[in-house]
């Protein structure tokens, strides 16, 4: 059995060596991807700041139209009864 010196092909320990890398490779880029992407949210929110929006409200804004309309609605409106079962 190969020990691993990088060839295409070579298998460690039942383990295709070659296709472990690629996973690891990809999985590294996509990180790095994810953090400019996460530098580039936060460049956008304090742009919007700076706008003078208010960031949690927009945060709030996006949160809900990942929802579905009817669970929106619903959560509105459990939160309308609560408000005023609180005197709100």
């Amino acid at each position: 059995m190969d020990m691993g010196n990088g060839d295409e092909g070579t298998v460690t320990g039942g383990i295709a060596v070659d296709r472990l890398r690629s996973i690891i490779d990809r999985v590294e880029r996509l990180e790095e991807e994810r953090k400019a992407l996460g530098s580039d949210i936060r460049d956008v929110f304090t742009e919007a700041k700076s706008a003078g929006f208010d960031v949690k409200v927009i945060k709030q804004l996006i949160k809900l139209r990942k929802q579905e309309p009817a669970e929106v609605e619903e959560q509105e409106t459990l939160l309308d009864i609560y408000r005023r079962a609180l005197g709100m």
